[in-house]
């Protein structure tokens, strides 16, 4: 693993002091719309950017109309997530038109793929600023030429540094993400992400304490510590993931710890000795499988069986009580057979997960897959989807009968009020949980019975 590449101190001053420029030269109320597809990488990057924006005097607001800057930051990973920003930046035109002081950016993995964010500015010359996933510490000067009436374009294909001090509006008060490490080593031949992302870069163990031990002073109770693939990393020291975690658990003030994503390959027996062990760990692993078919793992270059898979989950059944698997899953990869197929539709009924999700293979140019013979058709990959949809629907309703009658603690995440007013919230192990309560709740642990299962959700009811 590349060791962490600190962006020097003196760029991140210039970001802020130019941030503090811009609030000053601003009069009256000005506002911005940030949207963010994709990952919780890329909601981590969004709560900066919004971050920079605050510091500059925009507030943030959800009415594209009203707004005096909107940006997108976009995702990569599939083809249907680069429609919708096409769709959504077409849109803008009449807005621009109606209101020429508006400013409009686009950023992310989409934007770093030079063809693409090429594409973009030739496309829509509406639309202002350009850049990729290495830009974001520089957001403020791009931004502050762009209010000068320059148009900006960046995208710098380098090793990827790590934007340490930005400032951050983080979208949930009492749970978030903290970023572990950066980027991707596995070159899955379907995947993007190590061309937009770069290669692995793990932040240091006492930046990540850092981090954390504000957080929680600051009255954040639950934690996610993501990255690519949190199962490789490694510090200089030597520490590994299991390692941060039993750190990050001796926190004061921090009662529930997530993580993810998880390669299958990097799984070791401390990781999950850490998840049995370390009490405010939940239990609930979020571990890809994207397809039950060897030959198609192979061409995938996933690095693992079929059977090493099944035998990880059997060892975190045995070891974590209670743990929660979800996973994502493919279909339609290039050379798929029925038999193929058949073959991850049986692991899915194997494996009983908690939630899956799945996706029908999309061609990204520049991955291996893309020029692969054997392309499944439209058609089919659509009714392959359908078929293992119906059948994890199926699956998830008997799962979720064995919560009736059961006990828990809920992280009360906020209301909904479509029909009747209704508090909701996560179990350790990943399962929402719906319960009469009102907003006074968000953010408190609040004790539930379940009386009741639905396809995607459980029904509670308070216990005082």
């Amino acid at each position: 693993m590349n060791r962490d590449i600190h962006i020097p101190q003196s760029e991140i001053d210039a970001a802020l002091y130019t941030c503090e420029q811009i609030r000053k030269s601003f009069t009256g109320e000005r506002f911005c719309f940030v949207e963010s597809y994709g990952c919780q990488m890329n909601d981590h990057d969004a709560e900066r950017l919004t971050g920079m924006l605050a510091m500059m005097g925009y507030t943030l607001t959800d009415d594209k109309s009203k707004a005096d800057f909107i940006i997108f930051n976009t995702c990569a990973v599939r083809e249907h997530a680069e429609k919708r920003v096409m769709g959504n930046l077409g849109a803008l035109k009449k807005l621009k038109d109606e209101k020429p002081e508006l400013k409009i950016g686009v950023c992310g993995c989409m934007m770093q793929q030079k063809e693409v964010s090429d594409r973009v500015y030739k496309r829509f010359p509406f639309v202002d600023m350009v850049f990729g996933t290495n830009e974001l510490h520089l957001f403020p000067q791009m931004f502050e030429k762009i209010l000068c009436g320059e148009r900006v374009k960046q995208v710098r294909d380098i090793a990827g540094e790590i934007p340490e001090g930005l400032p951050a509006v983080r979208k949930i008060p009492f749970s978030t993400n903290v970023i572990v490490m950066y980027g991707c080593n596995n070159f899955c031949t379907y995947c993007i992400v190590p061309y937009v992302r770069g290669r692995e870069r793990a932040r240091e163990p006492q930046d990540i304490l850092r981090e954390c031990r504000e957080l929680a002073q600051a009255g954040y109770r639950e934690i996610t510590l993501i990255g690519q693939n949190v199962n490789s990393y490694r510090a200089d020291d030597g520490s590994d993931f299991s390692d941060i975690l039993a750190m990050v658990n001796d926190i004061d003030g921090l009662e529930r710890i997530r993580f993810m994503t998880s390669h299958p390959k990097d799984l070791s027996d401390r990781l999950i000795d850490a998840m049995a062990n370390l009490d405010k760990v939940c239990n609930h692993i979020h571990l890809p499988v994207q397809s039950g078919s060897n030959r198609i793992l192979s061409l995938m270059n996933r690095k693992y069986t079929r059977e090493h898979y099944l035998e990880l989950v059997h060892k975190l059944r045995d070891k974590v009580p209670g743990v929660e698997i979800t996973t994502d899953i493919i279909v339609g990869f290039p050379t798929e057979t029925e038999e193929d197929f058949r073959d991850t539709v049986s692991l899915v009924e194997e494996v009983g997960y908690a939630a899956a999700y799945t996706f029908m293979y999309s061609r990204r140019p520049g991955t291996k897959a893309a020029v692969m013979d054997g392309q499944v058709s439209e058609d089919e990959k659509k009714r392959r989807l359908h078929e293992l949809n119906d059948v994890c629907a199926r699956l998830l309703r008997e799962q979720n009968k064995k919560y009736i009658g059961t006990v828990g603690e809920v992280l009360t995440e906020g209301v909904d009020e479509r029909q009747t007013v209704m508090a909701y919230g996560k179990l350790p192990g990943f399962k929402m949980v719906y319960f009469e309560g009102d907003h006074e709740l968000i953010g408190q642990k609040v004790k539930v019975k379940i009386k009741d299962a639905q396809n995607n959700s459980l029904i509670g009811e308070r216990i005082e």
